[in-house]
This record gives structure tokens, C-alpha cells and sequence, in this order.
């Protein structure tokens, strides 16, 4: 049973759809990954660099920056990372909206979602990597976030073996998690 599970969680990240070509979103989450030093780590960049090509392409019109404090010596959070990284490629300040306090996905997912509603956000783009689209787009489906669309990019600096490894132990503690929510098991307060 193990290993059926894992194939077919395996199968679910590999044959994730996501499209080429986006309808236009009111914002874009960028979903937050390690600082290092107070720089985007190597791969934050690449969501980052994404999630700055779909905005200056006009696919979105904000970009709601979410990640707390974490990574390696950071003495900001990783929302405040990202905001430092678009600005110095042009993004004006007003574009970006940070969500400040997340430490996993579905915190990344929850409070970008109450920003956004304070901000009168409609539709959304989750920004990230490909092997954590499946993941990312099953919670924000759980949390009623409406027609989420994601993009993720391709790393060229992260090994695909381990994060694909990675992500089948995460994306089963999650489908745990959301069975625990579903059955009331656990309430939400837990997960944040």
C-alpha cells in the first residue's frame, strides 16, 4: 500500500497542469523560501524572477510577498527579502503586499488569503516551484480560495531528486492534516 501511495502521490506532482498562459489575476502570491543573509536564497530567486516576469507582463496587477522570519542569519523576514529584491528591478512598493508571519504553506496560503480579502483581491496566481504546485494548489482549493491558477518554475538549482522525494513526505502530511481539518480532529488553529 506504501509504495502505491507513493507512486501515485509521485504522479500527482509529475503530471501536475499548469498552464503556459495565465488569465490576468489581481494578485500573485509568491510563496516564501529561505533568506540567506537577507538575500533570496538561489532558489527564491527563481520564484521571485517568475513572479517579476508575469507582473511586468501584466498577468498580475500585485504581488503578495508571503514568508516570516527564517533562513540562514536573517535578521528580516522573508517577506521583507522579497520586497527588498523586486523593488531594486523596478516593482514600485505599492505593488507589493507582505504577509509577514507564514512558516509552511498552508500558513503561507491562509494569511495571504486574509490579506488579500482586506485588500479586495478576486483571483489569484500562486508563484512557486513546479514540484510544489500540486501541494500548493490542493491547499489553496481547501481553504476556498476561489480559481486559483499556479505557476511554478523549473529549478535549476535545486536537485529534482530530493525536492521530488521531499515534496511525496509533504504532500502526504498534508492530505493528513487536511483529513484531521475535514474530520475535526484538529481545528484550524493548530495549523497556524
Amino acid at each position: 500500500m506504501g509504495l502505491l501511495w507513493v507512486g501515485y502521490v509521485f504522479w500527482i506532482i509529475q503530471s501536475y497542469d499548469m498552464k503556459k498562459q495565465f488569465a490576468p489575476a489581481d494578485a500573485g502570491i509568491v510563496l516564501g523560501a529561505a533568506l540567506w543573509r537577507d538575500q533570496p536564497s538561489p532558489a527564491l530567486k527563481e520564484r521571485l524572477n517568475l513572479a517579476l516576469s508575469l507582473y511586468e507582463q501584466g498577468v498580475v496587477d500585485r504581488l503578495i510577498l508571503s514568508g516570516g522570519l527564517g533562513g540562514l542569519v536573517s535578521s528580516i523576514t522573508e517577506a521583507e527579502g522579497m520586497r527588498n529584491y523586486l523593488t531594486d528591478r523596478g516593482v514600485p512598493e505599492e505593488d507589493l503586499l507582505l504577509e509577514d508571519k507564514a512558516s509552511s504553506t498552508y500558513q503561507n496560503l491562509y494569511y495571504s488569503r486574509g490579506l488579500g480579502e482586506r485588500e479586495n483581491v478576486q483571483s489569484y496566481l500562486l508563484i512557486t516551484h513546479d514540484y510544489h504546485a500540486a501541494r500548493a494548489g490542493d491547499i489553496a482549493d481547501f481553504l476556498d480560495m476561489g480559481d486559483v491558477q499556479v505557476a511554478g518554475v523549473t529549478s535549476q538549482v535545486l536537485s529534482p531528486v530530493y525536492h521530488s522525494l521531499r515534496e511525496i513526505l509533504a504532500y502526504t502530511k498534508w492530505k493528513l492534516d487536511a483529513l484531521s481539518l475535514w474530520s475535526g480532529l484538529r481545528d484550524e488553529a493548530s495549523m497556524i
